[in-house]
């Protein structure tokens, strides 16, 4: 499971997730990547069963490169405590994904190859994605 190993401070506000993706919206090192369609948050399990759905569909030929880390703590209370008396505790971490961010990335397979494992990393993920080629503006679906 992905998470920092240590933090400046160790709880943050939510914050807001409006406007679209102007750092790492391209394909940088594989030739296939996944984008995201929507925003939202990716939680690091939801990241490492995305990784293992890519890595056994490709055999574990080829390389998977993932763009995204979790940066973001998310705290909850527990069950049964009442209002009030702060905030809970960190529970999990997430990655903030807003519109055509590229998450993941493969090399070394072909398109067809690519494409499976993409559809079945995306399955695993809570936003819409779609699966872009290296050097096409846009992607395609």
């Amino acid at each position: 499971m992905l998470m920092p190993k240590r933090v400046k401070r160790r709880k943050q506000h939510r914050g807001r997730m409006k406007g679209i993706a102007t750092k790492g919206n391209a394909v940088a090192y594989g030739s296939y990547g996944l984008a995201a369609d929507g925003r939202g948050w990716i939680d690091s399990n939801q990241i490492e069963a995305a990784r293992v759905a890519m890595t056994r569909s490709i055999k574990r030929g080829g390389k998977v490169y993932i763009k995204i880390f979790p940066h973001k703590p998310v705290s909850k209370k527990p069950i049964g405590v009442r209002m009030g008396s702060g905030k809970g505790a960190p529970e999990y971490w997430v990655a903030v994904v807003k519109p055509g961010r590229v998450m993941f990335e493969i090399d070394g397979v072909t398109e067809e190859q690519a494409r499976e494992a993409m559809r079945l990393a995306a399955h695993k993920l809570p936003i819409k994605c779609k699966f872009v080629v290296k050097g096409q503006e846009g992607g395609e679906q």
